[in-house]
């Protein structure tokens, strides 16, 4: 049996483990990146640490830690006060207003790093006061994202492009991005009805009403700023979001190391609000995220990828090639980098995509897709900021369903975008 083989089996195995016991799956992905790292494949200590995603620590700790802030202070509640009186009230349409303000910001350019630690902590902390299925808008605001993703301004749409037009194959810029943005509205419209969709729609409420929701039976109230003090913290953490939204939107500034400047200032401007703030702060969702993607990073270094990769160019059918190399897409983009994937398998298909039988922008649209659509995984980092904003759950229990989500994504997303783009085809 070869190490790559020996890593996938190890990984599946710390997913059983990880799901029947009450153990971090972030602790079993250290020891096993260690173990398999070290003693099975010869890597050293320090390649272990290089495969640690610090860059992924530092988002998801620096975010959750200024979002932490805003949520003690009562700022959020303002927040989100504010967007119920912009759909009136209706909490149906509160996960489309999401999906489409992701869209539109990546559409222009935005990037996913600077979209998802903006929206997820507010949108879920929508979800938890108005019994919203977090998972409904968590999937919204994901699937809007990669619905503009791939429009020509923005860097999943410049790669594809780029590789493209340096490989010297047939393309459409704007065709690719018609062709992914309806199937994430489509995707998107399954996934509202599927997680209760008519149910909100159907419990509207007035403008009165929009700053209470009603969970688990008891009123939930927004803070109100009974002293100046507090107003005064609360325009301050919004002058703080806002600039940091600015930074990162037209700066490029890191989301991670942005939001732990500003929160650093906040917490200075009231040090002793700042008690708890640390404490509320997801710790077991990082470890459990981080651990895996360490383990992932030691899967990389061995190969582990790559084999997986290199399977598509040994399959002679243009047709099946394609479809095989869409779920070997959402597979490995499900715990490794979009970009990367994409940058990695579109030259790798060459043979497929000038292939006269086979339509270049189908089988580059399904690739997209299946690259994509599976960032709702809690490995990606779409997923990781879900679980570490999602408010009034049992984190295991999320977790778990998460994990199934991102499963079904997995197995029927790239097979559906390989039936519409490739083997049936589009009108257009």
């Amino acid at each position: 049996m070869g190490l790559e083989l020996i890593t996938i089996i190890v990984l599946l195995a710390m997913f059983i483990v990880g799901s029947i016991i009450s153990v971090n799956m972030g602790i079993l992905g250290i020891v096993a990146a260690f173990v398999i790292g070290t003693y099975v494949s010869g890597l050293s200590v320090e390649d272990i640490y290089a495969a640690f995603p610090i860059d992924m620590f530092i988002l998801l700790a620096g975010v959750t830690y200024l979002f932490a802030i805003a949520l003690n202070n009562g700022t959020l509640d303002l927040i989100i006060s504010g967007g119920l009186r912009l759909v009136r009230g209706n909490v149906g349409l509160l996960p489309w207003v999401m999906f489409a303000l992701s869209a539109l910001l990546a559409a222009v350019g935005a990037s996913s790093v600077a979209i998802g630690p903006i929206l997820f902590p507010i949108a879920l902390r929508l979800a938890f006061q108005h019994n919203i299925n977090p998972i409904l808008m968590g999937t919204l605001i994901s699937t809007g994202m990669y619905a503009g993703a791939f429009s020509p301004l923005n860097i999943f749409g410049l790669v594809v492009n780029g590789i493209m037009e340096s490989e010297a194959i047939s393309h459409s810029p704007v065709m690719l991005f018609i062709n992914t943005f309806i199937f994430y509205v489509l995707i998107s419209a399954v996934v509202f009805f599927a997680f209760g969709g008519l149910r909100l729609l159907k419990n509207s409420t007035n403008a009165q009403m929009a700053a209470a929701a009603t969970v688990d039976g008891s009123a939930v109230s927004v803070k109100e700023p009974e002293e100046n003090g507090v107003l005064w913290y609360q325009i301050a953490t919004l002058f703080g979001i806002g600039f940091l939204i600015t930074m990162a939107l037209v700066f490029e500034m890191n989301m991670g190391f942005g939001a732990f400047m500003v929160g650093l200032v906040l917490a200075l401007m009231a040090p002793k609000k700042q008690g708890e703030i640390i404490k509320q702060m997801p710790w077991p969702v990082m470890i459990m995220v981080t651990g895996i993607m360490t383990y992932v990073g030691v899967m990389e270094q061995v190969g582990t990828m790559d084999y997986m990769t290199e399977l598509i160019a040994s399959v002679g059918n243009p047709v099946l090639a394609s479809l095989m190399a869409s779920y070997v897409g959402g597979v490995i983009s499900a715990f490794a980098s979009t970009t990367g994937f994409l940058a990695a398998v579109i030259p790798l298909s060459a043979p497929i995509l000038q292939d006269p039988s086979m339509s270049s922008i189908g089988v580059v649209s399904a690739l997209a897709v299946a690259a994509s659509v599976v960032d709702i995984s809690p490995f990606s980092t779409n997923g990781a900021l879900i679980l570490a904003n999602v408010q009034g759950v049992n984190e295991r229990l999320f977790f778990r369903k998460l994990l199934i989500i991102a499963g079904l994504f997995i197995a029927l997303g790239p097979g559906l975008a390989w039936l519409l783009f490739v083997l049936i085809g589009t009108p257009w």
